[in-house]
This record gives structure tokens, C-alpha cells and sequence, in this order.
């Protein structure tokens, strides 16, 4: 059976300020709208619900991020998770130059985690911790200096 993934989901409680983040790291917004209905209803298991959404594409056109800010029912608050937990981990880019990612993430108040590691002569990569406490991983690949 031939599969394909599509995009990677992300509830988020400030959507404006997401798309400003990941827009700022160069995806590009594609499309907004605001989803409800008996539709949404069934394929996402919530009845009466309402969520604003974009969906971002990667400059090479082959990653898609869907963000979604609840309106109702009310976004329920987590603690943000932490790279050793079960579930959802994080999401990761490659990027031209590291340093200049992080000085974007940082102008949106996105730090690292601990700091910038580099794995073998491969790549240089960190962990920030994005809008609505998302685990992004930016790794530059050394390979291509």
C-alpha cells in the first residue's frame, strides 16, 4: 500500500504568533480558514467544534505544518514536553545556517534548550523551544559548507 505523509499537525494557543515564528524561519503560509461542522466534528472525534487554522509549506515544497487554534471547545493546557516523553516529540528543519536561525527563533523569544551540539563532522543542531512550548530541532548540515 502506497503512503505519504502529508503534514504534521500542531494545536497551538496564539496562532498568529506561530505563523509569525515559522513564517520568520522561511515556510510560507499556503492557506488559512476557520473549520467547523458536522464534518470536523466526525473526523476529529470533538462534537461542536471550531479551530482556526493555516497550513505552512517548507521553501522546497515538501513539508506541510498545520497549525490549528481552538476556538471552541476550549484549548486545553499542557506542560510544554520534554525530549525524553512518550508522544509527540518535536519538529525538525534543516537550515542553511544555524546561527541565523537562531537568532530569528530568538527574536520570538525561542531559545535553546541547553545549547548547540554537533553530531560527528555532520551536522550542527539544537533544540529551541517554540510558540505554545513546541520542541523545534534546526540542524545545518556541515557536509554542504
Amino acid at each position: 500500500m502506497p503512503i505519504k505523509l502529508e503534514n504534521v499537525a500542531i494545536a497551538v494557543r496564539d496562532l498568529e504568533a506561530t505563523i509569525a515564528f515559522f513564517t520568520d524561519l522561511g515556510l510560507t503560509v499556503l492557506g488559512r480558514d476557520t473549520v467547523s461542522g458536522e464534518w470536523a466534528d466526525t473526523a476529529v472525534g470533538l462534537e461542536g467544534n471550531t479551530a482556526k487554522i493555516a497550513m505552512l509549506q517548507t521553501p522546497d515544497g515538501g513539508g506541510r505544518v498545520e497549525l490549528f487554534e481552538y476556538v471552541h471547545p476550549d484549548a486545553i493546557e499542557t506542560e510544554p514536553t520534554l525530549p525524553n516523553e512518550i508522544g509527540m516529540h518535536r519538529i525538525a528543519f534543516s537550515v542553511d545556517d544555524l546561527d541565523e536561525a537562531l537568532e530569528v527563533a530568538a527574536r520570538h523569544g525561542c531559545h535553546p534548550l541547553r545549547g548547540v551540539g554537533t553530531y560527528g563532522d555532520i551536522y550542527r543542531l539544537t533544540y529551541v523551544r517554540g510558540p505554545s512550548g513546541i520542541i523545534v530541532m534546526l540542524a545545518e548540515d556541515l557536509r554542504k559548507r
